[in-house]
């Protein structure tokens, strides 16, 4: 029996003329509570997106919907919410493969950025590395950045910031 079709606590924000989609692991608690990704006030996320210059000011996560206009979309490898990545199941990421190359297909993205390697695994299995893969989902490629969660503290704020300016060249 499979496990029904979970909707995300996090609506994404995808919209035409996306040039590059941030696709997180899945919604934490803070973001689930809030509806808005990338809530935790102790996630990276926003000031990292602006510190590698892909939004002109520091976003709040409840102004997600100003990326839009910027080029950029939102969206989760996994639907379902928990506390922490190691809460979730294999088939927490059942379709994820399959729905982020109707992303590629539908709105064409330059590049589709996995926000740590957890969130890529998840959506195709196996391990990965950083930075840009061979592989590519109908012509859109894949860039796995660091995790930006509190929880990966061992990497720190000036080796994330270089991955995410790597993938600001990438899509200037």
């Amino acid at each position: 029996m499979s496990d029904p079709v979970v909707e995300s606590a996090v609506p994404d924000v995808l919209e035409p003329g996306a040039r590059v989609v941030f696709c997180g692991i899945n919604p934490g608690e803070w973001s689930a509570r809030a509806r808005v990704p990338f809530a935790n006030p102790r996630n990276d996320f926003w000031r990292l997106l602006h510190a590698a210059g892909f939004t002109p000011r520091l976003l709040e996560p409840q102004e997600a919907a100003e990326l839009v206009p910027l080029g950029i979309g939102l969206t989760n490898a996994a639907r379902r919410t928990t506390r922490g990545s190691g809460d979730l199941r294999r088939t927490d990421f059942a379709g994820a493969a399959e729905r982020l190359e109707g992303i590629a297909r539908t709105l064409g993205p330059e590049v589709i950025a996995f926000v740590g390697k957890a969130a890529f695994a998840g959506a195709f299995g196996g391990r990965c590395e950083l930075g840009l893969h061979e592989r590519r989902l109908a012509g859109t490629a894949l860039f796995v950045l660091p995790s930006t969660s509190p929880a990966n503290a061992v990497v720190g704020w000036d080796e994330r910031l270089r991955w995410f300016r790597e993938l600001r060249e990438l899509v200037s």
